[in-house]
């Protein structure tokens, strides 16, 4: 025969069985009346407690996109090595993605920076390996480039002197338009 300490149950005598019927019933039941009281009390600190305020609600309201109107005849204002940086380089240059020289690390600009000015802003201009032809910003100015490349150089230790543009030419008078010796 088996032994009879196998099959022991935990409830042995009916008042045992009592008790744990009843708590079977009393337990969900309180477990229930405390989580209604926890979520129906207003004490408790939520998520988004400032939902309904004016700056939320302005920021919930506000355009997804904007869009800028330019005078296409109006002059461009050049930006300046600092602010190209800021605009198109610092992606890669800051974190050194896709194997970008970091921007002030003069150990990874060292073999750079002896190939010269012009080499860097040729490759700047038209991209090099995984670098896209200005950064990725076709509306910049070689200008603008060749001023971001100085002035990273520059954060290096390198003597660049980025070029500033030509002064726009004096405008020659019309071939057509009487001149005043031929007036005379």
């Amino acid at each position: 025969m088996s032994d009879s300490n196998e099959h022991e149950l935990l409830i042995k005598t009916p008042k045992q069985l009592i008790i744990a019927i009843v708590a079977s019933f009393v337990v969900p039941i309180f477990v229930i009346i405390l989580l209604a009281n926890y979520v129906s009390s207003s004490e408790k600190p939520a998520a988004g407690t400032n939902a309904f305020s004016e700056e939320a609600i302005a920021q919930r309201l506000a355009p997804v996109g904007t869009i800028d109107f330019v005078d296409a005849n109006a002059p461009k204002v050049l930006k300046t090595g600092e602010q190209v940086y800021a605009a198109a380089c610092a992606a890669c240059h800051t974190t050194g993605a896709a194997g970008a020289p970091k921007f002030g690390d003069q150990s990874q600009w060292g073999d750079r920076l002896s190939k010269g000015f012009d080499t860097l802003w040729k490759n700047a201009v038209n991209g090099i390996g995984s670098m896209p032809a200005k950064g990725g910003n076709a509306d910049l100015d070689d200008i603008e480039v060749a001023r971001a490349v100085a002035y990273m150089g520059k954060e290096v230790g390198a003597d660049f002197k980025a070029p500033e543009p030509a002064a726009p030419a004096a405008e020659a008078p019309a071939a057509d338009a009487p001149t005043a010796e031929a007036a005379k």
